[in-house]
Parts: C-alpha cells; sequence; structure tokens
C-alpha cells in the first residue's frame, strides 16, 4: 500500500510550521513517498517553490491551502458572532483549481480581515471547480459539530460540502491523534457519517515538523508567536501528540481499522494533475495609437528623442538604433520599454526627480532616447550587450530610482494607469538568523537575557550556527560544557532558516497583464501600506514571467530635488538638472579638494583621499573612481592615479588592448572592457563576449574552462600566438572577477556630479536640502553642520517668523546702504522644526510660547 500526505505545514503556516520545503522534500524522499501535498495556513506562500522543489525531486506535487471558512467573508470590521473561522483542506486537482485556490487566497486576504484571513460557502461555491476538499482537523467546521453532540449538524455540513464540490470530491479526514481530547469521539462520527452520506475517508497527520523529536523546537515556534515561555500554563501546545512527517508504515498501522482511508490518499493524488507554466513571459500591454504595432510606436517615440537629444542623426546612431530596436522586436520586450518611458517620464512631469539610470540599461540608446535613462550610450562607450543579450533571451531588468520621499506617487500612477489590480509590491520573508534564533530560542525558554547575549555575542556575523558551533573556540566550549547552553543551541538550530515574519520588498514591482490574481496569491501589505503585495517572492515572481521592476527611493535624488526647490524660491532661478554642463570647473574643483561631504557616493575619507590625489578634470575621472573604490579593484586606484599624472607608462600585450584600455590608463575597471577585449582579440560576437564576462565573474567552473577554451582558440584564429593568448586570459581573468558595470557607474557618477555642481554653485541651498533628507539622523546633522561651519554658512536656531518643518534657507536684506555680497545674501540656514523634535523637543516649546505672543498659536499643530 502507498500513502501519501495530504495535510502538510511548512514554514510559511508562519510560526506555526517549523519545517521548511527543501526538508519536507528530503524527508519524503527517504520515507520512499513519491507524492506530497503543501496545505499551509491561508496562505500560498510557498506553493511554487514546493512545486518546483517537488518536480525536480521526483515528488509529485499537490498544492493546497488550509482555508479558514466563517460565516461571512466580505469585510466587516464589526462581524460579532458570525467570526468564527473553521479549518478546510482545499487541493487542487488541476490549473483551473490552482487558479481558484488563488482567487480564492487573494479574496480571503482582501475582502476579509488582513489579519484574520477567510472567506465563506458562497465565495467557496463560486471557486469550486477543480478542488478537492477534505473536512481538516479538529477546527473544522464538521468536528466542531461532532464535539458540540450536534450529529444532525455534522451531516448537513457534510451535504452542504458535497453540494459545493460534489460528492466525489470531498472527504471526511481522519486523524491518529488521539490522545486530543474528542479526537476519537470524532473518528467514530466521521467513520458513521461515512457510511450515511457516503462521503469518503481519507487518513491525515496535520504535519508540522519532519521529526518526532522535532516537537519541542515546534513548541518553541509557537511560543515565539505568542510571546509566551514553554513553561506557562494555559497555552497553546501540540506536544504529547505526534505531528511529523510519519512513516508509510506507520499510516498505515495506525488506521488498520479502516485501510481505505489510506488507499484514498492515493485515489486523491490520481486526480492532483497540476502543470504549471513557467518561464512564459507575461508583459502587459501598452495602449497605442490605432494602426500602430509595439515595435513601430517605439521606434516613434526614438525618432522624436533622436531631435531633441541630438538634434539630428548620422550613420552610428542609425547603425545603433536599428540593432537595437530589432532585438527588442526579436525578443519581443518593445512593450516592455514603452511602459517603463511611460511612467519615467510622467515622474519627470511632475516635477519628481528620476535617476540618469541605474545598471546595465543605460547601455541602451533606445532607454536614452526614451528618457529612460540620460547618460548618452554613444559618447559613453556603453554597451547594448551588457543590458540585452540577442542569444539569451530573458527580461530586461530596468531599475529605476526615484526621490525618495516621491515614490510612492509613481506607484500610485502606475496602478491607476493599469488597475490596482494589476499592480503590486512585492512580499519578501524575514527567517531566522543564528543570533536571532539563539535570542528568540532562549527567550521562548526563558533563559535570562545575559545567557542568550553571551552566546548570541560569540557568534560571528553572517555565520551558520553549525558552523558557528564547530569553528568558534568559545562557542565550542560553552556548547560542551554548559548544558543549558546545549539544550539551547540543540533547538536554535532547527529554528535556523525558518520564516519568522513576512514584510515587503524595499523596492520590487509587478505589473500584469490580467488582473494579478490570476498569476498570484495577494494580499494587504504586512505593515498595513496602502495597495496589494504579492505572496510569492521575487523569484518566483520572475519563473512565472511576470513584469517584475525595482522602484527604488534614493535619498540624494530627493536632496537634488530640494535643493533645486530653494533655489528657485530664493534666487528665482529654474534649474534642469538634466542639462547642467559637464565641464564645470567649480564642480571639479570640489572633487580635486576633496570637499565631497554630501556628494553621493563620494563621503568617505577614504575616497576624499583619493580623489585628493587623483585631481579629477573630466567625467571620465569620476566613472572610474565610483568603480574602483571598492574591495578588489581598490588595489588598482594608485596605478590609475599614477597613469593619469604620467607616473607611469601602461603596457600592453598586444596592441588590439590599447584602444580599449587607454582611458583607464592600462587598468580594466569595467565588465564592458572584458566584453570588447573577447570581440576584438578572439572574435567573440558581443553576445558570445556577454556568456564570458558572466562565467569569469560568477566563477561557474564549468562554463569558465569552456569560455577559456574557446576564447584561446579565437585569439589563434586572429593570428594570437597561443601563449600569449594564455597571457590575455590570464590578465583578463582577475579584472573580470570583480569589474564593475560601466553602465551603472556612469549613471552613478552622473548623480555624484549633479550634487556636487550643486554644492559648488549654490552651497546653502544645496546644504539646507542635506540637512533636511537627514533630519532623523543627529549624528549626520552634527557632521553637515561642521561642514557648513567649513563652508563659511551660518546654522542657526529656529525663528517662529522664518521657520518651516524642513531647514530653512534665509535671504539676507542690505542694511543702512550696506552693500550685502551674493554669499551673505544666502549663507543662513535656520533649523527645521522636525529636526528640532528629534533633538529632543526643547525648543519646540520655545517656539510655541512665541507663537502665543504673537497670536499665531492655532498655526502650530505641526509641533
Amino acid at each position: 500500500m502507498k500513502f501519501t500526505h495530504l495535510h502538510t505545514h511548512s514554514h510559511y503556516s508562519l510560526l506555526d510550521g517549523l519545517a521548511k520545503i527543501d526538508d519536507l522534500i528530503k524527508r519524503a524522499q527517504e520515507l520512499e513517498m513519491d507524492s506530497l501535498a503543501l496545505t499551509d495556513h491561508g496562505v500560498m506562500y510557498g506553493a511554487v517553490e514546493f512545486y518546483q522543489k517537488a518536480k525536480k525531486n521526483n515528488i509529485k506535487p499537490i498544492i493546497g491551502v488550509e482555508a479558514y471558512v466563517a460565516k461571512n467573508s466580505h469585510l466587516d470590521r464589526n462581524p460579532g458572532i458570525d467570526d468564527k473561522r473553521n479549518h478546510l483542506i482545499l487541493l487542487a486537482k488541476n490549473e483551473i483549481g490552482y487558479k481558484n485556490l488563488i482567487k480564492l487566497t487573494t479574496s480571503a486576504h482582501i475582502e476579509g480581515f488582513y489579519y484574520k484571513p477567510r472567506i465563506d460557502k458562497e465565495l467557496l461555491k463560486q471557486h469550486s471547480e477543480g478542488l478537492i476538499g477534505t473536512s481538516a482537523c479538529m477546527g473544522g467546521e464538521i468536528s466542531q459539530a461532532i464535539l458540540a453532540n450536534d450529529i444532525e449538524k455534522a451531516e448537513k455540513i457534510i451535504n452542504e460540502f458535497q453540494e459545493i464540490f460534489g460528492k466525489e470530491n470531498f472527504y471526511l479526514e481522519l486523524e491518529d491523534h488521539l490522545s486530543l481530547n474528542g479526537q476519537k469521539e470524532i473518528n467514530d462520527a466521521l467513520i458513521k457519517l461515512s457510511e450515511k452520506t457516503k462521503a469518503p475517508l481519507v487518513a491525515a497527520n496535520d504535519v508540522h515538523y519532519i521529526k518526532k523529536d522535532d516537537d519541542k523546537a515546534q513548541d518553541i515556534l509557537l511560543c515565539i508567536q505568542m510571546n509566551r515561555t514553554v513553561d506557562e500554563k494555559n497555552r497553546m501546545t501540540m506536544i504529547g501528540e505526534d505531528y511529523s512527517m510519519k512513516s508509510t508504515k506507520e499510516m498505515i498501522r495506525n488506521f488498520r481499522h479502516i485501510p481505505e482511508a489510506i488507499d484514498n490518499t492515493q485515489r486523491i493524488v490520481s486526480q492532483c494533475n497540476i502543470e504549471l507554466e513557467l518561464g512564459k513571459i507575461l508583459l502587459p500591454q501598452y495602449i497605442i495609437p490605432e494602426n500602430m504595432t509595439s515595435e513601430k510606436y517605439l521606434e516613434k517615440l526614438c525618432r522624436i528623442g533622436i531631435e531633441k537629444k541630438y538634434g539630428k542623426t548620422n550613420d552610428t546612431i542609425e547603425k545603433r538604433l536599428r540593432f537595437e530596436l530589432d532585438t527588442i522586436e526579436k525578443m519581443g520586450f518593445a512593450s516592455y520599454f514603452l511602459i517603463v518611458q511611460d511612467f519615467v517620464n510622467w515622474s519627470k512631469s511632475q516635477g519628481i526627480v528620476v535617476g540618469p539610470g541605474r545598471g546595465s540599461a543605460a547601455g541602451s540608446i533606445v532607454s536614452y532616447l526614451n528618457g529612460i535613462t540620460d547618460v548618452d550610450p554613444i559618447k559613453y562607450d556603453l554597451l547594448f550587450e551588457r543590458f540585452l543579450n540577442p542569444d539569451r533571451i530573458s527580461m530586461p531588468d530596468i531599475d529605476l530610482d526615484f526621490a525618495d520621499n516621491r515614490r510612492d506617487e509613481v506607484l500610485k500612477y502606475v496602478a491607476k494607469k493599469y488597475g490596482q489590480d494589476h499592480v503590486a509590491q512585492i512580499i519578501t520573508f524575514g527567517t531566522m538568523a543564528a543570533r536571532a534564533a539563539i535570542r528568540d530560542t532562549g527567550r521562548a525558554l526563558g533563559l535570562p537575557y545575559s545567557l542568550c547575549d553571551r552566546v548570541s555575542k560569540a557568534i560571528p556575523m553572517f555565520t551558520k550556527l553549525p558552523d558557528a558551533v564547530a569553528n568558534v573556540k568559545e562557542l565550542k566550549d560553552m556548547y560542551e560544557g554548559e548544558s543549558v547552553v546545549k539544550n539551547l543551541i540543540d533547538n536554535a538550530l532547527k529554528l535556523e532558516g525558518v520564516a519568522r515574519h513576512s514584510s515587503t520588498h524595499a523596492c520590487g514591482v509587478v505589473i500584469s497583464k490580467n488582473a494579478l490574481d490570476h498569476y498570484t496569491p495577494c494580499q494587504y501589505p504586512p505593515q498595513g501600506d496602502s495597495g496589494l503585495v504579492t505572496q510569492y517572492d521575487w523569484h518566483i515572481i520572475e519563473d512565472l514571467g511576470l513584469l517584475k521592476m525595482d522602484f527604488l527611493g534614493l535619498k540624494n535624488l530627493t536632496i537634488i530635488e530640494a535643493a533645486i526647490k530653494i533655489i528657485k524660491n530664493t534666487r528665482g532661478i529654474v534649474i534642469d538638472i538634466d542639462k547642467i554642463p559637464l565641464d564645470d570647473a567649480p564642480a571639479y574643483k570640489l572633487f580635486h579638494d576633496g570637499e565631497t561631504t554630501g556628494v553621493f557616493q563620494f563621503e568617505s575619507s577614504g575616497m576624499k583621499r583619493y580623489l585628493k590625489e587623483l585631481k579629477p578634470t573630466e567625467f571620465e575621472d569620476i566613472v572610474a573612481m565610483v568603480a574602483l573604490y571598492r574591495p578588489g579593484p581598490m588595489e588598482w586606484i594608485p596605478d590609475y592615479i599614477a597613469g593619469k599624472h604620467g607616473r607611469k607608462k601602461p603596457e600592453y600585450l598586444h596592441p588590439k588592448l590599447e584602444p580599449i584600455l587607454k582611458k583607464t590608463y592600462g587598468v580594466a575597471i569595467y565588465q564592458e572592457q572584458v566584453m570588447q577585449m573577447a570581440r576584438d582579440l578572439a572574435g567573440f560576437t558581443m553576445a558570445e563576449a556577454d556568456v564570458l564576462r558572466k562565467a569569469v565573474g560568477k566563477k561557474i567552473l564549468k562554463l569558465l574552462k569552456k569560455q577559456k577554451e574557446k576564447f584561446i582558440d579565437g585569439c589563434v584564429k586572429n593570428g594570437i600566438h597561443s601563449q600569449l593568448a594564455e597571457k590575455i586570459f590570464s590578465f583578463i581573468e582577475p579584472f573580470a572577477g570583480y569589474g564593475f558595470n560601466r553602465s551603472h557607474a556612469a549613471c552613478y557618477a552622473m548623480i555624484a556630479y549633479q550634487t556636487a555642481y550643486l554644492k559648488a554653485h549654490w552651497p546653502t541651498e544645496f546644504m539646507a536640502a542635506l540637512l533636511t533628507a537627514d533630519q532623523q539622523n543627529t549624528d549626520r546633522i552634527a557632521i553637515e553642520i561642521d561642514e557648513c561651519k567649513r563652508m563659511k554658512i551660518n546654522v542657526t536656531r529656529p525663528d517662529v517668523n522664518q521657520s518651516f518643518e524642513s531647514f530653512t534657507v534665509v535671504t539676507s536684506q542690505a542694511k543702512n546702504n550696506k552693500p550685502v555680497s551674493d554669499h551673505e545674501k544666502v549663507n543662513t540656514i535656520r533649523f527645521g522644526l522636525n529636526a528640532v523634535k528629534n533633538i529632543g523637543g526643547h525648543i519646540s516649546e520655545v517656539l510655541i510660547a512665541e507663537r502665543k505672543l504673537n497670536g499665531r498659536y492655532k498655526d502650530i499643530a505641526d509641533l
């Protein structure tokens, strides 16, 4: 006989299930089971991960959920007696059933309480096709009726579910937890009700952990959830019964008196056959003018962009544009570019500062012409193939930076344009790292804080607990010498890596063609923010082929936006930050002197020291320093500086390397340079060169060996001796290992230059914007006030007639006909009221008194 666990919880039943997906599948293999179901409490967080991993390990996956059923599923803040939720197992038979599971799970969270997901029978009936239901555990409605000794009601409920699912698709679930008060009575009643209603029986074990001796760790997990300790009385516990993943032999023995309950697990397995379509790209449709394709409309926008950016076209632009448009059409990504350009250009039209680009997207002239990026890829030798490889179809990855205080406006615009149910942020899960597992376990065990702190601090940061116990002598000695520590660590080992909570991904956003609940279950954000969040994490969203992109909030863009507003208010000057000159002497002097406090990416003391040595004179120097000032390539900074000042003459292994490395004085800084070397020396296409770049950068040994052979063969064909080719590859390899994406470096260099330009020309306005951006951080405020003193800018206390919530620039007026210099006119910043509150609030009391005296008490609500 075969048996399959059809009622199984993973750690995605947050702080209730202990088992991780990998462990469940591994255990099924150990028990020689060829199928397994996943039925987490009210959520489908792990459904696709489970499906993928089960398939990979030749386990048949059965996707389900343990739903909560109430009398009324609709949003009602005062449900009263109708709020009681009963458990019900739902299993998907096919793709229709899977999609109905998604619909039900989403509705449970969106229409029901966001903290108490629930459905009702009316909703269940609407979405019952393709589903199998089982009566679940003692928390099921039928079991509750039996416990209330109302067998007539239990029969009525069975009839209701048989009507909803179809008689052949609803099962009565037997469990073997016979020491629980009422479980035997429930089983006996279900067997009799099965005979009467013809509802088939099925055996289950309500799995919450892997092995029997995991019960104490799972009990600790429950205590963490409820903020209780294991010694407390009158709390929820599952100790005393075995909720492990029992073997087939055990389950057959436990249900030997009712063998059909075991057989029926296989009957259900044979009915459940899901094949999820993964990897298919599912782009939303951008609305385009009539009689035009997405590809033609994108080209039309590019032509308009050429006029704006270049004035007129030329052969270089045309050749690059044609290649990119043909590649985009071949890959089917025209809609993607149209969608992105739309919300980026809308943001700019609203005065929201958008970053000049991020990552490899700046290598695309299509991105540049459509305003998605603001760095000219032709001028700065940025490669399209680093962004989209024509030989490898994968979704483009355009990540975007917005002023961090206005990112939500962009999200709202996108949701309004494509539909509230088509746009969501993406969920992420916090798992228990080693130190957190120790502290949480210690609290649940009721151990002294001092002991848990001592053990936790002995674990090196980012070290897994087994490695720490094996390699850290202090921890090993405690583990071997103190029984209480051994017990603490043994339990924490089982909790390490378990999902502790869900939250919203910092920047991930998904936009779908159809309503999101066609592809992924959704819920409200765990933090109670507005909008929706997917129940699948970003890895799964990508695997499903949905359009996922990162909307990043960048503080430095907020500083730029604020500075521009202040300059307009104080001086009446309107600045278009995208049109400032890139050869401005005062801006380069600021880099030259290392006066870069507040300048994006250039604030550290080490960077300032190198800047003083380098003495940058052109934008290329700024790009190089963004790329070089990181662990690894940092060792080449002295060579770059020596090359710039002529103290070291670059040497090239082959003449073809010179044009590639000349700009960087013989130092290979960028991934794009590695790609150019592969093209010019070994005859690679740029698409092939990108594969080489990836193989070396990610140290994929099997692929690296193959690429090395291909590189040397290509060099030989181009007349380069094999020994020299070996030498050139050895030269390339270390650089490729930590080479930086030049497109990304150029974009971030642009933000750095923009902040430096503002600081050089409008220092007071820039510093006021900087102070406002950091007003929650008193340590930063202190650093920035010191910088203001160095710059001879006054920072003064708030003034009832001049201060606002943010730091305020004060314009000085001439007194006694004495002229005031331009610097003196705008060289005072008054403290912002929000910053005052953060520091302690005592100045706020003074302001309240002043406003009372001035009859302005009604205006101080912000205090």
